[in-house]
C-alpha cells in the first residue's frame, strides 16, 4: 500500500472547506462558498490560483478548455460542487484536469444539507 500524495496540504485544505461550511452551513451558490474558500487560503498563506483557464491541445489545435475552481501549490485541483450527492460527471470533470495539467491529485469537494463529503482523486495515468 502506497503512501498518501500530499497528506498535509490535503488535510489542511479539507479543515478549510469544513471550516467555512461550519461558519456558512448550507444553502449558498458555489461561487459563495468558492469565495470563502479563496479568504481562507490566503489567511493561511496557502498559494492558489482561483478559476484558472486550461486548454487541451490535440495535434497543435485547441480542442476544449475549462476552469479548474482552484489550483493549490501548483500540486492538487480543488474542485467545488453544491448538491446531494456526487454524480460521474464529477469525478470525471477532475480527473480530466489532473490529466491535462499533468498532475497526481485532486480534491473533489460536495456541500450538501447533511454536511461536506470529500473525495480525494488519483490520476494514475
Amino acid at each position: 500500500m502506497g503512501k498518501a500524495i500530499y497528506p498535509e496540504l490535503s488535510y489542511d485544505l479539507v479543515g478549510i472547506v469544513f471550516k467555512v461550511f461550519n461558519d456558512l452551513g448550507y444553502g449558498y451558490q458555489e461561487k459563495t462558498y468558492q469565495k470563502a474558500i479563496a479568504l481562507e487560503l490566503k489567511n493561511k498563506e496557502v498559494k492558489f490560483q482561483e478559476q484558472l483557464y486550461s486548454e487541451l491541445e490535440y495535434d497543435k489545435e485547441k480542442i476544449a478548455h475549462f476552469y479548474l475552481d482552484f489550483l493549490i501549490e501548483e500540486k492538487i485541483v480543488l474542485e467545488l460542487k453544491v448538491g446531494k450527492d456526487f454524480h460521474k460527471r464529477d469525478f470525471e470533470q477532475i480527473l480530466s484536469y489532473l490529466k491535462t495539467k499533468k498532475l497526481k491529485l485532486g480534491i473533489l469537494v460536495i456541500f450538501t444539507p447533511k454536511g461536506v463529503k470529500y473525495k480525494r482523486i488519483l490520476n494514475l495515468y
